[in-house]
């Protein structure tokens, strides 16, 4: 199953445990932690509960970028509101969309750290909020428990057909898109529409329009190209 779970910042090893466990209990087992604070750790390991293997085999990263880079789609847990308008599933739907999604490559789904989430520079990354919902006056998920929500229902959904993708191109993964970023903001900066002392309102709003779009491998070449004719103008 190409679908990754990744971890980011996680304080207890406990918690990283629980989850491995909660994976296999889902058939699941690409596990990704992003900083975490103590890994390898007993702790993890007791709290797998015999699902050493997923423990064993998952890989360390220092930033979430990194963990995303072969990925084609990414939901990213939030239970906080967010200034800028966000697309948002419950967890059911946002199980479906991932096993479709993964028709076409890697996908993930991120977590934060326990008591903070997720920042806004992760979810720069990310193309959906999932959202589970909760009793409002006790609304706080332990980590496992919001892993083992989302893993549940994806599993539920595999008993259902899930439509294949009809594209004509193969989808752009997390690196392309960040190499395509990096360049539309050089780009912007040296015409002079974008203020290079505070870059990161606007780029936040153009990822978010490209998010949207899910340019294929294609359309980010053509998209390439274009910034690369501006640059060739300007220099001439």
């Amino acid at each position: 199953m190409s679908i990754r779970i990744v971890l980011v910042g996680t304080t207890h090893p406990g918690n990283i445990g629980a989850v491995a466990r909660a994976m296999k209990n889902m058939g699941l087992a690409d596990l990704a932690l992003v900083n975490p604070r103590h890994f390898p750790h007993e702790d993890a390991t007791a709290r797998a509960s015999g699902a050493d293997d997923v423990l064993e085999s998952a890989k360390v990263y220092t930033t979430l970028a990194d963990a995303l880079t072969d990925c084609v789609y990414v939901a990213a847990a939030s239970a906080r509101s967010r200034a800028l308008r966000w697309p948002t599933m419950y967890p059911r739907e946002c199980a479906q969309k991932l096993l479709q999604e993964s028709e076409r490559g890697k996908v993930a789904a991120v977590f934060g750290p326990e008591k903070s989430g997720l920042s806004n520079e992760d979810l720069d990354h990310c193309d959906v909020l999932l959202n589970i919902p909760t009793n409002p006056d006790f609304s706080s998920l332990n980590l496992a428990m919001a892993v083992q929500v989302l893993t549940y229902e994806i599993r539920a959904t595999l008993a259902e057909p899930v439509p294949e993708y009809e594209g004509e191109a193969e989808p752009a993964t997390g690196e392309e898109l960040e190499h395509f970023y990096t360049h539309l903001e050089n780009v912007l900066r040296d015409v002079n529409f974008l203020d290079p002392d505070n870059p990161r309102h606007l780029m936040r709003r153009m990822r978010r329009l490209f998010i949207r779009a899910r340019p294929d491998r294609n359309e980010l070449n053509i998209l390439r190209g274009v910034l690369t004719a501006i640059d060739r103008t300007r220099a001439r």
